[in-house]
């Protein structure tokens, strides 16, 4: 099969490790075009390539490390906590629509953010794919053992971080079906008993949007923040919509208008919510439709 041919095929593999490796739409994307125009190019230099799914594994994996790299320093001087780009199940591009398992999980994605760029790539090409360390070797241009030995210390970093008692999907709809119906009844035990006491909530405005510049932890100041956010928003007509980002619960704000300002993601644990991942940073939300503006909404009131 030729590289033409087997374009739509290939690109939703090349776009969900780039995905995994960047936390990002908009650069994976821009990786996937880059690793194709590679590939075409070698294609005309050289005879048609036996496996093409490995073959576009290796390029857009050894492109995803040179565009972390290149983005750990951009994200060193971001405005506040950054956060990947969420995906919605609404997506309607066919290589947005990856295997919404726990590896595209916000809160995974963010724990995928404290190893190096090869680590990361590893971790993905054997985790996600399945590739044996023979395979990934020559990717990262590292051997078999090294590989193993990266895996292994890689995996024990992320599993610190992962929850302990992952409950099943109908349960974490549940709790955010819950969630949402205390928070418009601003009733604050429903949602104390909803929030583990140790809940942190993340916002990621990236000086585009208002946002807390820290983490806010604790049952009791998340439940006054958001109730204090749902306060104002009452105000200027916003709502709530329930939805799923990267596999998990989500909470989508619109304004007025129904333009996008913000996705809110849940992680649960057990029975409780451990950690909410707020994106406000427009730059992220524009490939999910139109986008609202907060600063100009509050300016109006």
């Amino acid at each position: 099969m030729d590289l033409a041919t087997a374009h739509d095929g290939l690109r939703p593999l090349m776009f969900s490790i780039a995905y995994r490796m960047l936390g990002s739409v908009a650069e994976a994307e821009d990786v996937v075009q880059d690793a194709f125009l590679r590939m075409h190019r070698s294609t005309q230099e050289s005879d048609e390539i036996d496996n093409l799914d490995a073959y576009a594994t290796t390029v857009t994996t050894r492109i995803a490390i040179d565009t972390l790299r290149s983005a750990r320093h951009r994200r060193e001087q971001y405005v506040g906590p950054w956060l990947p780009e969420p995906i919605l199940v609404s997506d309607e591009d066919p290589a947005h629509r990856l295997e919404l398992d726990e590896t595209v999980s916000t809160a995974f994605l963010v724990l995928l953010e404290s190893l190096t760029p090869v680590e990361r790539a590893v971790f993905v090409l054997r985790e996600v794919l399945g590739y044996d360390y023979d395979d990934i070797a020559p990717i990262v241009d590292k051997s078999a053992t090294n590989c193993r030995q990266i895996f292994t210390r890689a995996r024990k970093r992320i599993a610190d971080g992962t929850p302990r008692f992952d409950p099943s999907r109908e349960r974490r709809d549940q709790l955010a079906s819950q969630f949402v119906a205390a928070l418009s009844a601003s009733d604050i035990s429903g949602l104390e008993r909803l929030l583990a006491d140790d809940v942190v909530f993340v916002a990621d405005g990236g000086g585009r949007a208002p946002a807390i510049q820290r983490p806010m932890l604790g049952a009791v100041a998340v439940t006054r923040f958001l109730l204090g956010l749902m306060r104002q928003g009452e105000r200027f007509g916003v709502r709530l919509e329930l939805s799923h980002a990267n596999g998990q619960p989500a909470m989508l704000t619109r304004g007025a208008d129904g333009a996008l300002l913000g996705v809110i993601a849940l992680d649960v644990d057990g029975g409780r919510i451990v950690r909410m991942h707020n994106v406000l940073n427009p730059d992220k939300l524009g490939h999910l439709g139109e986008v609202g503006d907060l600063f100009a909404l509050l300016a109006e009131r």
